[in-house]
């Protein structure tokens, strides 16, 4: 656990040691990681299929539920959810992302929603063991990826049925179109661009809600991106996140002139950016120990590769890399917990630099192990396919970028 104490009373002020139970939890999810997902990381990544039955060996022993997440969410220290990602996504990151995937749709309606509707549609985002259910959160659109002020999903209040009508075409979304809750992000107010926007519920077969186009995707295969089409969807009014009044005070002060507050969608990605990086950190820290383990048993002019400088430099640069990115995942995680405001982008920061790392680090366990690595026999390959979404989804890395410019100039970064 991150601690800060009183450097007078005799005890640490500051310390890197997890607490026992994030050990503990830590060791349990790295046991599921190593026997029951690595094994089958292969065979879903060459399936491009949503892996059920590791989500229902999860579910079985309380890791795919919401009272794991909500525990790991909610520990103070705010590093169950960074420590738990990333023995997930060592063990594979397809498999991983089918394993959270539900939990950035909770995120949006714990972060903005009321106390009931957190109660009614959490819960319905993952079942149980005996009927496994998925959540979906849906923001970007065919034209509005970075640009998130440039969504064009309409949602329109229907005050005589007490409904809000959506319409649009949602894009890689995971678990879309096959989640039994989809959090939509959609503009009720298009003249004010992103502060004009409102997260939605739709529950489960809500008529007008369908798939459309599945990705075939260069990694992360073993989990569902997908395009939502909305068609004249209905929702009930009070599936709006958050409340209606509360909504049209928010607009209200806009159209003033005034502060808004956050918007439903960045809000949302700003709290799990440092669950992002984390993810990234585990797939980096899988191919370090492939490669140095590698280099200790692969024999060439009669000694270990490892011996070589030129290997063993690599291999240092890459620990070195991996335990920075943890340690920027860590204070980000520790700060969003103790509701410190991250004013040098603290959270772009974290994923920043661990995406980039684990790009670069596959990218270099695929050198050491030479021709074995570019081949399918070996799982640096595809962790390295993996690795590049970590710099694209949820933030691209120039958006990062772009973020952390802002913080450090004050200027209007563009």
């Amino acid at each position: 656990m991150l601690l800060f104490g009183n450097m007078t009373d005799g005890t640490p002020g500051f310390s890197l040691e997890l607490s026992g139970d994030l050990r503990v939890m830590r060791d349990w999810v790295h046991e599921f990681a190593a026997s029951v997902m690595r094994p089958a990381a292969a065979e879903w990544d060459e399936r491009e299929q949503t892996p059920w039955p590791i989500l229902q060996e999860a579910a079985k022993i309380g890791l795919y539920s919401l009272d794991f997440f909500a525990t790991q969410f909610f520990e103070e220290s705010g590093l169950g959810i960074p420590v738990a990602y990333e023995e997930l996504f060592w063990g594979d990151a397809g498999i991983g992302l089918s394993l959270v995937g539900s939990t950035l749709a909770a995120v949006s309606v714990t972060a903005n929603g009321t106390p009931e509707q957190i109660g009614e549609w959490c819960p319905q985002m993952f079942g149980d063991a005996s009927d496994v259910k998925l959540g979906a959160f849906c923001s970007s659109e065919p034209d509005a990826g970075s640009d998130v002020a440039a969504i064009r999903t309409r949602a329109v209040y229907d005050e005589t049925a007490d409904e809000w009508v959506l319409n649009g075409v949602k894009t890689w979304a995971t678990n879309g179109g096959i989640a039994n809750i989809h959090v939509v992000v959609a503009s009720v107010d298009p003249e004010l661009g992103s502060r004009g926007q409102a997260s939605f519920i739709v529950p489960p077969g809500t008529p007008g809600l369908s798939m459309g186009q599945k990705f075939k995707k260069h990694g992360i295969r073993a989990s569902h991106t997908a395009e939502v089409v909305l068609d004249d969807v209905r929702v009930p009014g009070r599936c709006l996140v958050g409340t209606r009044e509360r909504l049209e005070e928010r607009l209200a002060r806009v159209r003033e002139g005034q502060r808004g507050g956050e918007q439903a969608a960045m809000k949302t990605f700003e709290a799990s950016r440092p669950s992002v990086a984390a993810m990234a950190v585990g797939v980096a820290r899988a191919a370090v120990e492939f490669a140095a383990d590698y280099s200790t048993q692969r024999i060439q002019f009669g000694r270990p590769i490892g011996q070589n400088q030129g290997v063993a430099f690599q291999l240092a640069d890459m620990q070195a890399a991996v335990d920075a990115a943890r340690l920027l995942t860590w204070r980000a995680a520790w700060m969003a917990r103790q509701g410190k405001p991250f004013q040098h982008a603290e959270g772009s920061m974290s994923k920043l630099v661990a995406g980039e790392t684990a790009v670069r680090v596959t990218e270099q366990a695929i050198q050491i192990l030479g021709g074995n690595g570019y081949t399918r026999e070996y799982p640096v390959e595809r962790w390295h396919r993996d690795a590049k979404i970590f710099t694209i989804f949820e933030g691209t890395s120039e958006i990062q970028r772009m973020i952390i410019g802002r913080a450090v100039t004050g200027l209007d970064v563009r």
